[in-house]
């Protein structure tokens, strides 16, 4: 009979028990299941509702999209097709 392998593939989840933010292998994704970027994440999310159960290791990083850049990108991606989107 011959022997049987076994692989070392491994799965670890962590789950921000604050903002519910999910870590697969020590990588953080986003809800919609697209890799995530941990400064953001930060600068949208822990540095404003973060507390010490935080498991964001960027927690105070603000080099990350901010809802203030966001809301710009929108308005002018907005003027750029059609004019001020909120005036429609």
């Amino acid at each position: 009979m011959s022997e049987r392998l076994f692989s070392d593939l491994s799965l670890s989840r962590s789950e921000c028990p604050k903002c519910g933010a999910i870590w697969i292998n020590g990588n953080h994704m986003w809800a919609t299941g697209a890799k995530g970027n941990e400064k953001d994440l930060a600068s949208l999310v822990c540095n404003k509702l973060g507390n010490d159960q935080c498991l964001n290791s960027m927690r105070g990083d603000d080099t990350g999209d901010t809802w203030e850049k966001r809301l710009k990108d929108l308005d002018k991606f907005s003027e750029q097709k059609e004019g001020k989107w909120w005036d429609k």
